[in-house]
């Protein structure tokens, strides 16, 4: 393996101990995700890599299109090392342009087409970018439009594309890829200033304040992460994986992608959650495993009619929660699972005794990660079956956010585990150790998968003339495991907004839609804990009374 080829101020590189380590254990893969691609095409050429609604991709046209779009990016005049904003759908082309840039080494900052002036803007500035690619027909929001006054906002982004559509001064996908002649795309890309070391993509933590930490993960240590939960779940190159949420997460791309890359998976793309179409393509394309992360559990759970559906091709259900409840309604396997982009994947596999897979999040599918219990704010290991915040350290797990050593003082313990403020408990089960998710430290709302910080939430809920004190807090909700509430104190003599007015206020700031509240509780005070600080946890427990007792849940 060698070194670090392309080092990016700001990024704190895995030691060269560390990945000689991970190398001789497997738990890297000395590869680039280009190479991974060009060697799995090489096995299963006409294997369809992955299947749509509107298209199915073999995995040598996804090899050949995939070099012609990265030579032509290269041809634009982006380079090796640069990043680019992404706001792009769950489709193939999505798939396609990820891959590509994967293979000129551009690096993809995962945001999302929920994202606006805020969280873009922040993104741009934090990274860099000099890219940008955005869907032209995704939604009734004018992304194109939007995407071309971030870029006249912000001077480092030069280079505007547009995926499934044309806009005046942008650059098209598919005209780049027509204009690239696959004998020319590979002498471009024979030797590129990057390798299995270096940054593959910007992800992004989904942290508690107005201010994203992008996170720095590398092609060695994502490809062999993600082998990790191929291994925990038993899925060879014979499986299929049905993936409907978006590709840039990294779940997106550790459950809907690399696995693709890696061995040859065929992945079933939708470009949206429908429960019934997601049945149906169960049983025409005999998927064996599924991944539900957010609403989607929920939604089959109320879904009556799992009879008529052919369902006995699938292995195993992977959802966040409720698995027991799910695998009673589907008829299979069904295990919690856990993840965070700072490298941790928790499942189980669906020979995993029962109470493994329905009464906690699962176990790491890498035998070099290390966790630990602690006592929360301290790092003295939690007792034997008592909670504590996850700790962990291991070969993908965060080595520092990018650019930002404030973050950084903080993240870690004095021995470099990574604090996740989440709380779990340990359970030994024939003789291997299972992790169950107990809470958070961290204040943040959780809707379906999407982390919601609540400071940044607040900060923009107090500029409201009527607010005079916002608090936001999670209450719970039967899809999305959680949605936001906002406690608010109002100013003498004023009302406080209703939700879609507080909603048009707050994505008037350039807030994304999805972090606005979703309901409003006026209040007088906040409680107060005894040290004098605002008592969350009270907020959230009067809330969710109030939610039992509009159910008649409480009576």
């Amino acid at each position: 393996m060698m070194g670090v080829r392309s080092p990016i101020a700001g990024v704190t590189y895995p030691s060269d101990a560390r990945a000689a380590a991970a190398l001789e254990t497997g738990s890297w893969i000395d590869l680039t995700l280009g190479d991974a691609l060009r060697a799995t095409a090489a096995t299963y050429p006409d294997r369809p890599a992955y299947i749509s609604d509107e298209r199915t991709i073999d995995f040598r046209a996804l090899d050949e299109t995939t070099d012609r779009l990265a030579a032509a990016l290269l041809a634009l005049g982006l380079d090796s090392g640069d990043r680019a904003i992404f706001q792009l759908g769950t489709n193939v082309e999505t798939a396609i342009v990820l891959i590509g840039c994967f293979k000129a080494g551009i690096i993809p900052v995962c945001s999302l087409p929920q994202h606006r002036e805020v969280e873009i803007g922040e993104l741009t500035r934090q990274s860099g970018a000099r890219g940008y690619f955005v869907q032209a027909d995704l939604g009734r929001f004018d992304l194109v439009g939007f995407a071309a006054g971030m870029v006249e906002q912000h001077a480092s982004l030069r280079y505007l594309i547009t995926v499934r559509g044309t806009a005046p001064g942008a650059h098209a996908l598919d005209d780049l890829i027509a204009g690239m002649p696959l004998p020319a795309a590979r002498a471009r890309l024979a030797d590129l200033p990057f390798g299995s070391r270096d940054v593959l993509t910007f992800q992004l933590s989904g942290g508690t304040t107005g201010l994203p930490k992008i996170i720095p993960r590398f092609h060695a240590e994502y490809l062999g992460h993600s082998r990790g939960w191929m291994r925990c779940y038993q899925i060879t190159s014979d499986s299929r994986i049905i993936w409907s949420l978006p590709l840039l997460h990294n779940a997106g791309q550790l459950y809907a992608m690399v696995p693709m890359l890696l061995a040859g998976v065929t992945i079933v793309l939708m470009s949206q959650v429908d429960v019934r179409r997601m049945l149906e393509l169960i049983a025409e394309h005999r998927v064996t495993h599924a991944v539900s992360i957010g609403p989607i559990a929920p939604k089959l759970l109320a879904y009556p009619d799992i009879a008529a559906h052919d369902l006995t091709s699938l292995k195993l259900f992977g959802t966040m929660s409720r698995a027991d409840n799910l695998e009673a309604h589907l008829g299979v396997a069904c295990s919690n699972l856990f993840g965070i982009t700072e490298g941790l994947l928790l499942g189980a596999p669906p020979d995993a005794p029962v109470f493994a897979r329905h009464q906690t999040q699962g176990r790491s599918g890498c035998p070099d990660d290390e966790i630990r219990l602690l006592v929360p704010e301290t790092e003295q290991p939690a007792l034997p079956g008592q909670m504590g915040e996850l700790c962990f350290r291991g070969p993908s797990s965060l080595t520092g956010f990018f650019n930002n050593p404030a973050a950084n003082a903080t993240a870690f313990t004095a021995d470099g585990f990574y604090r996740t403020g989440d709380m779990m408990t340990a359970h030994l089960i024939e003789g291997v150790t299972y992790y169950a998710f107990e809470g958070r430290l961290r204040d943040n709302v959780n809707r379906g998968g999407e982390k919601i910080g609540s400071e940044e939430v607040e900060a923009f809920v107090s500029r409201h003339p009527a607010v005079a004190d916002a608090k936001l807090v999670a209450m719970p909700d039967p899809v999305y495991g959680e949605k936001g509430c906002v406690f608010i104190v109002t100013r003498p003599g004023m009302a406080a907004p209703d939700v879609a007015a507080l909603a048009d206020f707050l994505t008037g700031f350039g807030l994304a839609k999805y972090k606005c509240p979703e309901r409003i509780e006026t209040i007088e005070d906040f409680p107060l804990t005894r040290v004098g600080k605002v008592d969350k946890p009270a907020l959230k427990r009067r809330i969710a009374e109030k939610l039992a007792e509009e159910s008649g849940e409480g009576r």
